[in-house]
């Protein structure tokens, strides 16, 4: 899909949904508007935004999921509290992560699936995706322009 063809409504959604379990980079297409000219702030603001809706899409739809759907699967009880507690204490700071490539999807429905405190975790989720897209506009408009 082109999502360049679409104009900035093609950023946000290039990025809510590179965000989920699709495989493709949203950095790629915001360097393609910053290549045109296209206000970086701008870029920035809608493909944080976009990005940042699909981190939490899948956050909820992690939180839809029972733990008790582990127990039928063989997990031990034990375990489950384990990891359901130490989620709870330690867990959002991981959501700082969510922007990493294959790992960071999948860990933000595990932190919803174990109800991982949601201001806190968006909290990291936010300033992980942020910094990551400040230091491609920042590293853009020192290096390539």
């Amino acid at each position: 899909m082109d999502f360049t063809s679409f104009g900035l409504v093609g950023l946000f959604l290039a990025s809510f949904l590179a965000a989920t379990i699709l495989p493709f980079s949203s950095e790629i297409i915001l360097v393609f508007f910053l290549t045109q000219g296209i206000n970086p702030w701008l870029c920035f603001t809608l493909a944080l935004t976009g990005n940042v809706l699909g981190g939490a899409t899948n956050f909820w739809i992690g939180k839809m999921g029972n733990p008790v759907w582990l127990k039928k699967i063989g997990v031990s009880e034990k375990t489950i509290n384990k990891r359901q507690h130490w989620v709870e204490k330690q867990g959002a700071f991981l959501a700082f992560f969510s922007w990493v490539p294959i790992i960071g999807d999948p860990l933000l429905v595990v932190l919803g699936f174990f109800k991982s405190n949601i201001y806190k975790t968006h909290f990291w989720m936010i300033l992980g995706k942020a910094l990551r897209y400040v230091i491609i506009v920042f590293g853009y408009l020192n290096w390539f322009k």
